[in-house]
């Protein structure tokens, strides 16, 4: 199988940068030109039944003095830029960068071109796609729909240059379309100036490493009500909104070995002669569990994308909430990060979000050992899965059984359904809810 993918994988490599180069030098009028010389040339040579080698020689001149031209651009820049913290998949991130002319003559018509870091995958990730790719069944009206693919991490507009004076500074806008989260790592800007043809663009390359988050897509979501209620935390005051303590006070005692100086009641030890200190009581959270599904052989899943946008919805929702919200999930190993009521903020969970991969060396009975160990603390349960089948079907059993309120949401392919009997769930109205790629906002708009 090896050996059968290779030669493709070499083919695919070569014929993707080959185009990746030819976009960049060749200006729109230059892809003209060199598509108008491609189709000249099988009849270019025939000199005495056509005349197209007329048009061919004439294409082949402007293309040979174009790249030529272009060797003699030996200007120097500095570029610098001002990026945000964070980006959303699928949203344009817009920034500025300041182009420096470092030389003593005017620059005029550049181009600014953003550096990305080489997105072709390595063999064994390419490989892995195309054998998932292969696998996976499609409904006839899915069919058509075309998968973006996943290597492609962002897209970037070319960004015009103001004229820069010698030894000038200018700032340029630029605006990147961020495809996937994670970290967007750009290596480099580079300055291009069309030849005196404009066909062929000559080069100046900056070396300006930097990275930018990219958070994972997120979804509007109505007002949700939420299961659960309050419940008791022990230990509560590690989960309080304010620094210190923030029980609410009951009573007054006298001082214990091991009582925190800050809490001694200094009037009461005044009038009373002995140490005083004030009693409090652990306050009740409104906690909820947000269980991610990991469990995917595929790396580059679209199934799991979707499943981490749709947890990071929830995210942002609940933490605008009074309550807490424990996000579990597995990956190299079992986490568990708890944010609200002061402890984290939506963008450290997003965050979080955004590093999640595949887990496809554990079985999923590692989540439900997470859960099930955590359960007597929340006041309820949120369950993103990627699929429905018996490992999954009987987690969610267990977790009604122990009378935990629930909100299961099943991510399915385009064109996928529900496979499996999901028993009595399916028999209780705002339980199970099945998301479709493609209609994901449409269903969750509906949740109440």
């Amino acid at each position: 199988m090896t050996a059968l993918y290779k030669p493709i994988y070499w083919s695919y490599r070569a014929t993707s940068g080959s185009w990746h180069w030819v976009r960049r030098r060749f200006t729109p009028a230059g892809l003209c030109v060199a598509g108008g010389l491609l189709v000249a040339a099988p009849t270019g040579m025939d000199f005495e039944n056509t005349v197209i080698y007329q048009a061919f020689a004439l294409l082949l001149g402007f293309s040979l003095l174009a790249v030529l031209g272009s060797f003699f651009f030996r200007a120097r820049f500095g570029a610098e830029r001002a990026l945000p913290r964070f980006g959303t998949a699928g949203l344009p991130l817009n920034y500025t960068v300041t182009v420096k002319n470092q030389t003593a003559r005017p620059q005029n018509g550049l181009t600014l071109l953003e550096d990305l870091l080489d997105p072709r995958p390595s063999f064994a990730d390419w490989l892995a796609f195309q054998l998932a790719e292969n696998r996976r069944v499609r409904p006839f009206r899915a069919a058509q729909r075309r998968r973006r693919s996943p290597f492609r991490i962002a897209t970037v507009k070319a960004a015009s240059v103001p004229p820069l004076p010698p030894h000038s500074a200018a700032e340029v806008p630029v605006e990147l379309l961020p495809l996937h989260r994670g970290l967007l790592a750009l290596t480099g800007v580079t300055l291009a100036q069309p030849d005196p043809l404009g066909l062929f663009r000559a080069f100046s390359r900056v070396a300006a490493p930097q990275a930018v988050l990219i958070l994972p897509k997120r979804y509007p979501l109505p007002a949700i009500a939420l299961p659960g209620a309050l419940r008791y935390q022990e230990g509560g005051v590690a989960l309080a909104a304010n620094v210190g303590r923030s029980e609410e006070f009951v009573a007054l005692r006298d001082y214990r070995s091991g009582d925190p100086l800050r809490h001694i009641h200094w009037r009461s030890w005044a009038k009373t002669g002995k140490p005083i200190v004030k009693e409090f009581e652990d306050e009740f959270f409104v906690r909820h569990a947000l269980v991610l599904d990991t469990f995917d052989a595929e790396p580059n899943s679209e199934v799991l994308e979707e499943a981490v946008s749709v947890a990071a919805s929830f995210a942002c929702t609940l933490l605008t909430q009074e309550s807490l919200l424990d996000l579990l999930f597995v990956g190299s190993q079992s986490y568990c990060f708890t944010a609200g009521r002061g402890l984290a903020h939506a963008d450290q969970m997003l965050e979080i979000l955004a590093a999640v991969k595949n887990c496809a060396d554990k079985p999923f009975e590692t989540l439900e050992k997470l859960v099930l160990g955590h359960i007597a603390v929340v006041s309820g349960c949120i369950c993103v899965l990627q699929r429905w089948d018996e490992p999954r079907r009987k987690f969610i059993e267990k977790l009604k059984t122990l009378g935990v309120p629930l909100l299961v949401l099943i991510i399915v392919p385009p064109g996928g359904g529900l496979s499996g009997a999901g028993g009595d769930l399916l028999d209780s109205p705002g339980t199970l809810h099945v998301l479709e790629i493609g209609k994901i906002a449409e269903e969750l708009a509906k949740l109440k």
